[in-house]
């Protein structure tokens, strides 16, 4: 029983590391470029401080992940791990809601603050960061 529920725990953390991974990945590469009116502007996770935010939190969730593949959890260390599993869900949890916050305004805009929506001008960049806020929903239990 015991074996059991260390290879499932160990199959959920590293299920939870592949979606941190991907979810990194797919924020650091997601950019695009549009022209408006002959100005061009270029769309970067590094333009909004919620996305680095969330790639930030990301990579601190994927080398806790790693670590904690490798510590025993029937000691008193096993209980400092589930501590910092809570910890990493709420950092995890609050960098997603900040860059879903700044997603949502950048697919829908804001009518009464004057802000118009761009992923009519960058859809690749949208759709890149769609994806990493899929994956880091994943990575979060």
């Amino acid at each position: 029983m015991a074996n059991i529920k260390r290879i499932t725990a160990t199959l959920l953390r590293l299920l939870a590391w592949g979606a941190a991974l991907s979810a990194t990945i797919v924020m650091v590469t997601s950019h695009d470029s549009a022209d408006v009116l002959n100005l061009s502007f270029d769309a970067k996770y590094t333009n909004s401080r919620a996305f680095v935010y969330f790639v930030i939190a990301n990579a601190i969730a994927i080398g806790f992940s790693l670590i904690a593949l490798f510590l025993s959890f029937s000691t008193q260390l096993g209980r400092l791990v589930f501590l910092l599993d809570v910890c990493m869900t709420l950092l995890l949890t609050s960098s997603i809601s900040a860059a879903m916050a700044i997603a949502d305004v950048g697919k829908k805009g804001n009518s009464h603050a004057g802000w118009v929506p761009i992923c009519g001008q960058v859809p690749k960049f949208c759709d890149h960061v769609t994806g990493a806020l899929v994956a880091g929903f994943s990575a979060a239990p």
